[in-house]
């Protein structure tokens, strides 16, 4: 398992230097980071700095970062299904600290997929998606 921590380490390091996340950085991480389907407190705040980095990522990337983040929070936190309050309050700082769509796709699919969630944390994904609409629209309106 330190193997698994250290090989994350040296590869978010590794894209976040080189200032993106190709497909094929995504494909190592898959094979050889998250092969067993683990998805530690750890492994999730290291994706959640790439995030926050800001990069021009491949596409594969932000379905990765969705899956594995949900995974986290959803599968494989107890009980399993259900987002807890700690849960909730760790994962919207996060997504707030990131500002990125990838950060927001989580969200979302987080609530997409859990069997229960606190109200607070509802409203809280539905505030930021509304905001993200909001701010997309007057983007596409501006390059008009």
């Amino acid at each position: 398992m330190g193997l698994a921590v250290e090989k994350s380490r040296s590869i978010v390091s590794a894209m976040i230097l080189g200032r993106r996340v190709t497909a094929q950085d995504v494909a190592w991480l898959r094979r050889e980071v998250f092969a067993e389907g683990e998805v530690t407190r750890e492994a999730a705040e290291e994706l959640f700095a790439v995030a926050r980095a800001g990069m021009n990522n491949a596409p594969d990337w932000t379905e990765l970062f969705v899956e594995l983040i949900t995974d986290h929070v959803v599968w494989q936190s107890r009980p399993i299904g259900f987002v807890t309050d700690e849960e909730a309050q760790w994962l919207i700082e996060r997504a707030d600290s990131c500002q990125s769509i990838e950060a927001l796709a989580a969200l979302v699919n987080v609530l997409a997929e859990a069997h229960r969630a606190p109200q607070w944390f509802v409203t809280a994904v539905r505030a930021r998606a509304a905001q993200w609409q909001t701010a997309d629209a007057a983007l596409r309106a501006k390059a008009s």
